[in-house]
């Protein structure tokens, strides 16, 4: 079984750390807060209170034995970078860190981190494409120029084949995944139906995924 690594158990790092641990996985959330520690002891496999940029307390874990490490401490901007140097010193084999800003996320990667994300910038984009598009459901940016999005499907398609619909002359995307009700069809094939209820996720620019959201 894959275990994790939690340090901070903030709105971020709790949420995480509760959803590994409903997934099945072994989750350690460390967080300096006592009251913090107490209201998650039952949704979290284990949690501990401890000073998460503490040396001593890192090296006495064992940061190395853990599949990733998940730096959650994004508001405190010295304690991350100052947390995620500690964990490539001792071997951390993945590390997760979350970042406050643009130039934060630059010097967590300049330190080594394998990735970083930036949830309230995140939460805003898909917000805001929630506002202004009924269909729209998840989106995920690859790059400032192509994204993955997950969305329903235009009422248009509906009883259609995605080789009717040839999708990727038309709107320049490709449907990478079809999920309805009863199951999930990864690389569907041009003979699938499009049906209501159906959800798709697709990829392409973000040029193309407006004119597919925009669309009837």
């Amino acid at each position: 079984m894959k275990s994790y690594l939690v340090l901070g158990l903030g709105r971020f790092g709790r949420s995480l750390a509760q959803t590994l641990t409903r997934l099945g996985y072994d989750v350690l959330g460390v967080d300096n807060d006592m009251n913090i520690v107490q209201e998650l002891a039952d949704s979290i496999t284990r949690v501990i209170q401890a000073e998460v940029d503490n040396e001593d307390f890192l090296e006495s874990i064992g940061v190395r034995n853990f599949d990733a490490v998940v730096v959650a401490i994004g508001d405190n901007i010295q304690s991350s970078i100052m947390v995620s140097v500690l964990l490539k010193e001792m071997g951390a084999r993945y590390i997760l860190a979350k970042a406050q800003s643009e130039l934060h996320g630059k010097v967590l990667y300049k330190l080594g981190v394998d990735k970083v994300v930036y949830p309230e910038r995140d939460m805003g984009v898909k917000s805001a494409h929630s506002l202004i598009s009924s269909n729209f459901i998840d989106l995920i940016e690859l790059s400032s120029d192509y994204s993955i999005m997950e969305i329903a499907p235009p009422q248009s398609w509906y009883g259609k084949s995605i080789k009717e619909l040839a999708v990727r002359t038309r709107y320049g995307i490709n449907i990478v995944a079809l999920r309805n009700r009863d199951n999930i069809i990864v690389s569907p094939t041009a003979d699938n139906i499009i049906s209501q209820g159906d959800i798709i996720t697709v990829v392409g620019s973000n040029d193309d995924l407006k004119r597919l959201r925009n669309s009837k």
